[in-house]
């Protein structure tokens, strides 16, 4: 599977013989361009478990293509063997034992080992972050991202995007930007426009040369991060794909003498996959935003050729490799490989072990206090509610006696094993963010079906330049059907409320939080603190998923 078999490795200790038979990050370099992409983190310092959704659907024209693959199908259309270290990274499947056979992945400090490996072989390598790298932990949350900004700078990381960088507001992020990476780190958002003059806010793009390969970088933030999470967080911006500004700007780096052109994007696979094949002059696109870990690159036909797309995960689980092979002003030859972060498979780096523990220790007591166990695997990524969702939930039911919660369709979160302590630290993985306030509604039948209905459209619209937000948003209380491949406001049926249909006209108390809207509310974390707290141990867990219909043969679902 692209050359992760290569040299064979020694056991480590306390790792099964079939958990180290390989060593997947010694490989041999190709050619004169090398970018190392990394997308995601949610500033995740220290190893995670993270587990990949069973449900990624496609539909459309996304149907049964890649990212919209997951578990067997998955592996099948890799060609990756089942039961191995990578089928672990790449889905769902035994979860629970083979995350105890093969570990943690990610962690700051292992990263940094194998960033170092891989530019010792790579002269002049530049490494990319496609954003959300500020957010996502409580110590981020807790230092406005100094952490996370401090760790990058130690990591060595050369241009950036971003996204949930702007929940931290617009004052925070230009004083990050215009002093701690300045002279650094490179932030680019040739998308991004001051809103009363329509000025750039961010530099488009930077050009470097790479072993005498003029080589060009173009920043894409996430086109909607205003709908997406609060537009007041980042009032004065104007975001957008800006399509057609994009080409303008790819056309003006190639006759600046860039002879490699790359998109560092946080549009979100799809749009990604459509982005390319309507632009011309792009070599690659390496993505993020929807977590997709994307084995192989993508190859988008064009108007004038073809651009690789790639996707790179998250929170630190992965590191794309890309190499260029540029002779006579042209590239001859490409590589790339997806390497999973495996945490026992790397000597963490002691400078960056030693910075994180210098972040770490102002909030030990706090991030390690011990709220309840699980009997149960915590997780949330996918289309619909995991079971961290759940837990919270049931939290903000029980807490504000609510008949119905609604908690965000995010994509971030780690994963918790059966046993496992829950702690601070844990539960902020969860919801550590800059709007977290919890509010209790009234909502009519007919409002909640709307509800559902428009977060449905973000998810399933039928054009990738229209889908804005997360995944569904997840539901406690409410039962309710949907079809993907449906039209607009026809996806959501069948609403109940224990066990009875819901009335349009009738009124339900409902609780939610990370309202996009200014309001005033207890935290989310105080919230469910306190319910873990009373509940001690958390176990048997009814993970409330909606009745899924109209999928034929959808290798992007397993119910």
């Amino acid at each position: 599977m692209l050359a992760l078999g290569a040299a064979a490795g020694l056991a480590l200790p306390g790792v099964s013989a079939r958990a180290a038979t390989v060593n997947p990050y010694d490989i041999a370099p190709t050619g004169n361009v090398h970018l190392l992409h990394m997308t995601d983190a949610h500033a995740q310092l220290t190893p995670v478990h993270y587990r990949e959704p069973q449900a990624n659907i496609g539909v459309h024209s996304a149907h049964n293509h890649s990212p919209h693959l997951v578990g067997k199908a998955l592996l099948e259309r890799y060609q990756i063997a089942s039961g191995t270290r990578q089928a672990h990274a790449y889905t769902h499947l035994d979860y629970t034992a083979a995350a105890l056979e093969f570990g943690q992945v990610g962690g700051f400090a292992h990263l940094a080992t194998l960033v170092k490996q891989l530019k010792s072989s790579r002269s002049n390598a530049l490494l990319l972050d496609g954003g959300d790298l500020w957010q996502g932990s409580a110590t981020a949350l807790w230092t406005q991202g100094q952490d996370m900004v401090d760790a990058s700078k130690l990591l060595g990381i050369d241009v950036m995007t971003g996204h949930w960088e702007f929940t931290l507001g617009t004052e925070r992020v230009q004083s990050i930007v215009n002093n701690d990476l300045a002279g650094r780190t490179a932030f680019l958002a040739q998308n991004i426009r001051d809103k009363e003059f329509g000025d750039p806010v961010f530099p488009s793009h930077v050009i470097r040369e790479l072993n005498g390969v003029p080589v060009a970088i173009i920043g894409q933030a996430f086109p909607y991060t205003p709908v997406a999470n609060p537009a007041y967080l980042m009032e004065g911006l104007s975001f957008g794909i800006r399509e057609r500004e994009l080409q303008e700007k790819i056309n003006e780096v190639r006759r600046e003498g860039a002879q490699v052109v790359v998109l560092l994007s946080h549009n979100g696979a799809d749009t990604d996959i459509k982005l390319a094949s309507r632009v011309s002059g792009l070599d690659a696109i390496l993505g993020g935003h929807t977590h997709d870990a994307i084995p192989r690159a993508l190859e988008v036909k064009n108007p004038a050729g073809m651009t690789l797309v790639t996707n790179a995960g998250s929170n630190g689980k992965f590191l794309g490799v890309l190499d260029f092979d540029v002779r006579g002003g042209r590239i001859r030859n490409w590589s790339y490989q997806l390497l999973p972060v495996f945490s026992n498979m790397l000597t963490p780096d002691l400078e960056m072990s030693a910075l994180i523990n210098d972040i770490r220790a102002p909030y030990a007591e706090k991030l390690g206090e011990v709220l309840a166990t699980t009997d149960d695997l915590l997780y949330r990524r996918g289309n619909f509610n995991g079971s961290f969702d759940q837990l919270i939930c049931n939290a903000l039911r029980d807490e504000l006696d609510a008949d119905i919660a609604f908690s965000p369709g995010f994509r971030w979160g780690t994963t918790l094993l059966p046993g496992s302590d829950i702690t601070m630290e844990d539960l902020m993985a969860q919801v550590a963010i800059t709007y977290p306030a919890v509010t209790v509604n009234e909502m009519s039948g007919e409002r909640l079906k709307y509800v559902l209905e428009d977060v449905a459209d973000n998810l399933f619209n039928p054009d990738p330049y229209y889908q804005q937000g997360g995944d569904m948003v997840r539901v406690g209380g409410l039962q309710y059907s949907i079809a993907p491949a449906a039209a607009a406001g026809e996806r959501i049926g069948n609403l109940r409320f224990k066990d009875k249909p819901v009335d349009a006209s009738r009124f339900y108390k409902v609780a939610g939080w990370a309202s996009v809207q200014r309001v005033e509310g207890e935290p989310i974390w105080d919230v469910v603190a306190r319910w873990l707290r009373f509940q001690k141990v958390v176990g048997n867990l009814s993970v409330e998923q909606p009745e899924v219909r109209g999928l034929v043969d959808n290798l992007g679902y397993v119910d």
